[in-house]
């Protein structure tokens, strides 16, 4: 279908969309900012370029949009079983690195995947450990590039 969008916002949605589009969660405020685009007539191809994505992935935005307002563009949890590895990864590593740095031992991933399997008894690869303690911001420096 060419042509102009269909989609339209009241008021509150308008203020709702403002508020996500200047949230912290990227996904979250790159779906409101579509749409607050696609209200001042931007294309889908256009706003797809804009934000790295395909076309139909903006036309799914509008579409939940219309379908469920502003809620549909918030993030959800994807359904499963409970994160237990990451959980206790947290419950070990928050207190060994939150202690002052002159004060603790030098953790490396390993050490402190050792540590966990010790104190929890549950084995965490380094790999999985360190997007764990990035995501939570555990680690110094967790929202800057690292190279």
């Amino acid at each position: 279908m060419a042509g102009r969008s269909l989609v339209t916002a009241t008021d509150d949605q308008l203020v709702a969309l403002k508020a996500i589009a200047n949230g912290v969660d990227r996904a979250e405020a790159d779906r409101a900012r579509a749409i607050l685009l696609t209200l001042v007539g931007w294309t889908s191809a256009r706003i797809a370029e804009a934000f790295g994505v395909r076309e139909d992935t903006v036309r799914l935005w509008r579409s939940d949009f219309m379908a469920d307002g502003v809620g549909s563009l918030r993030a959800s949890i994807a359904p499963g079983p409970t994160p237990v590895k990451a959980a206790a990864a947290l419950r070990v590593a928050e207190p060994l690195l939150s202690a002052l740095v002159a004060d603790r031992t030098n953790w490396t991933l390993a050490r402190l995947a050792e540590e966990i399997a010790r104190q929890e008894a549950v084995t965490i690869s380094r790999s999985q450990l360190s997007k764990v303690l990035r995501k939570k911001g555990v680690l110094a420096g967790a929202g800057r590039a690292t190279r």
